[in-house]
């Protein structure tokens, strides 16, 4: 049980909570919601006490054992499973006294040792590590590699895993899915739901809240209040309360209007399509929260495209992948690609191929979820539909008129450190007035002087709104979205699904988000397997094939792959020796460049200049791991013939 009693918090000169007074029982999993900087991180800090409340009492049990995931990204030499394994600090300790027994010839100790590895159930730990690291994603053949060789998206998962280790009675998890494809999103709520103790989690992810926990308690304006029931349950609350408190009838009944015209717009098309019954039923799941959605600040939208051809782009027999030699230079992402002209392919030899033979083509109006495990291709096949990754084969047409606005998952890092929104938006059209760009910008939250500040001072979310409108002040007619919700909390992500099923051109949209996609995509494609063709389901059903997957299908991780044993490249008589050896030595050129890069991005003092730096590291750092990704299926593709 956890009580707040007349708690309060402050941070710096801001009063984050003040007058906090409720009780959390144990067993509860508590989604922890409201806008950003309402203090939810802060709210954990206190309960692993590292912050001291500024007025009141935070009291929790005695002994009680608080398990979170770690802020920093390790870089170890230890190999991957013993990272997890160290989570469990008896368990860790055991082990050690083990081997340590065992080094020293002390048979006697070593007795003990296994007395006490039994008590603390030492014998199966090495595999429930194992259980934790394959259920986020990692393969079989990668547990034993050093946490160094591993990105940083990975190391969070280890991070996670790690925490999921921990012998705990209260788990906080802050943001657990941030880094996690979807495969490894529906394990961990599988996990979650059948944790014993306390849960606190903080998610912008609005289905994993409400397939995970059972109270939310809800931040907001220095206030703390508990809500029974999962997130959807909390709106219609919430909702509900707002109404009693005479919440401007004009206003409510103008949002009613406009959900409406969103549910009608899609309940027309109900009866040709799988997706278009589930998204009926995720919009049925927002009745009643009118007067929630009136309360939003957020309101975006895309303007309408200056041109919008019927027909405006296709892929015809392509072969999409890598060149075998890849330049080091890279383009600043989030741009939109204007007028590409059509290519053909011929590389095909050279190349590493991830997908193969693909048709796919976007018309006006055309709505598309791409699914796929984690590595399957879906952002390969993005960045052949911009243009950014020429075809190896096949024939890529696109109308003279195309106009694309691309959000690529490393799009935020390239907004540059020091300049502010409107900077941004005078680079792309110098000759566009201030107030143009004023007008605009507080149309994206941005109003006032906000956009005149550094976007030095602002948070992840507002990095990615300002991305996001930047594409939006270009006017495209195709919206190709990777990962555009990773910065984005709750009430960004709604006013995001909306604005773009107002967008009158295409959309292909990739995302961890059920909500956001669900709502938004008319059809979906599966990119799985080397292949790309429709998938004639729901997400529910997406996820029961995922499930039905054996694990040998699914594809590897991103982490550097250590070179082959010379035992097993003496069996490869088949191959290429001299193909071989070049393949090998260009997973371990990569690998050590990845590793200096990385080591560069733990440097405090990369951060000196404004963040410059760490933006050029993090574009190379993407770059090397896509790279990495296709040498190493190269190298697979090698030892696979032999």
């Amino acid at each position: 049980m956890i009580a707040f009693k007349n708690f309060a918090l402050r941070r710096g000169e801001r009063l984050l909570l003040s007058d906090v007074d409720l009780t959390l029982h144990a067993g509860w999993r508590v989604g922890v919601v409201g806008r950003n900087g309402t203090g939810k991180s802060s709210l954990f800090a206190a309960v692993r006490g590292e912050v001291e409340a500024d007025r009141g009492d935070l009291d929790l049990p005695t002994r009680v054992r608080v398990a979170s995931i770690a802020q920093e990204m390790p870089s170890l030499p230890d190999p991957a499973i013993d990272f997890v394994l160290g989570g469990d600090a008896v368990v860790h300790a055991a082990l050690q006294a083990e081997a340590n027994a065992f080094a020293n010839e002390d048979w006697e100790a070593v007795a003990e040792a296994h007395h006490r590895l039994e008590e603390v159930g030492g014998y199966d730990a090495a595999a429930r590590a194992g259980k934790l690291l394959h259920g986020l994603g990692f393969p079989a053949d990668t547990h034993q590699n050093a946490v160094a060789t591993f990105s940083g998206g990975w190391r969070v998962r280890l991070n996670l895993a790690r925490a999921l280790m921990t012998p705990s009675d209260m788990l906080l998890l802050d943001e657990p899915t941030n880094h996690l494809d979807l495969d490894a999103v529906l394990w961990l709520e599988q996990w979650l739901l059948k944790y014993p103790g306390t849960l606190l989690l903080i998610s912008h992810d609005r289905e994993f809240l409400d397939n995970v926990t059972t109270h939310t308690l809800h931040l907001h304006g220095g206030k703390a209040k508990l809500y029974t029931g999962d997130y959807t349950s909390f709106e219609r609350q919430r909702s509900e309360q707002l109404r009693l408190q005479q919440i401007t009838h004009e206003k409510v009944q103008a949002e009613r209007a406009h959900l409406q015209s969103f549910i009608d717009r899609f309940s027309a098309s109900a009866a040709k399509a799988k997706q278009a019954q589930s998204r009926v039923k995720r919009l049925a799941k927002m009745a009643d929260t009118e007067a929630v959605r009136a309360e939003r600040e957020v309101r975006i939208d895309f303007p309408a495209p200056l041109k919008l051809p019927h027909a405006l782009m296709r892929l015809n027999h392509a072969d999409c992948g890598y060149a075998a030699v890849q330049s080091s230079a890279s383009t600043r992402e989030g741009q939109p690609a204007l007028e590409p002209s059509p290519s053909r392919g011929g590389q095909g030899g050279d190349g590493v191929k991830i997908l193969a033979d693909v048709g796919f083509g976007l018309e006006a109006g055309d709505r598309i979820g791409l699914l796929g495990p984690n590595g399957a291709g879906k952002s390969t096949l993005v960045k052949t539909l911009v243009g950014e990754l020429p075809l190896l084969s096949g024939e890529r047409y696109a109308h003279p008129d195309l106009r694309i606005g691309y959000f690529a998952q490393h799009t935020v890092e390239s907004l540059v450190a020091g300049t502010s929104p409107i900077d941004h938006l005078r680079e792309l059209s110098p000759n566009a007035s201030t107030q143009d760009f004023r007008n605009f910008l507080g149309k994206w939250s941005f109003p006032g002087d906000r956009a005149f500040e550094s976007i030095d001072g602002f948070s992840g979310g507002e990095r990615a709104r300002l991305a996001l409108a930047l594409i939006a002040w270009q006017q495209p007619n195709v919206l190709l979205l990777d990962e555009p919700t990773n910065h984005l909390d709750l009430e960004m992500r709604e006013a995001l699904a909306e604005a773009l099923s107002d967008f009158a051109g295409a959309i292909v949209l990739v995302s961890h988000d059920r909500h956001l996609i669900g709502l938004v995509s008319d059809t979906y494609w599966r990119v799985a397997d080397g292949v790309v063709k429709p998938f004639d389901g729901d997400l529910d059903e997406y996820a029961a094939w995922l499930r039905s997957r054996p694990a040998t299908d699914r594809p590897a991780a991103a982490p550097a792959a250590a070179p082959a044993p010379a035992a097993k490249v003496a069996k490869l008589a088949k191959v290429n020796p001299h193909k071989l050896a070049q393949a090998e030595s260009r997973v371990e050129a990569l690998a050590a460049e990845l590793a200096e890069v990385e080591s560069s991005l733990a440097d405090p003092g990369a951060y000196a200049d404004g963040g410059k730096r760490i933006a050029e590291l993090g574009t190379r750092q993407a770059a090397l791991r896509e790279q990495m990704d296709a040498a190493e299926a190269e190298l697979l593709a090698l030892y696979d013939a032999a």
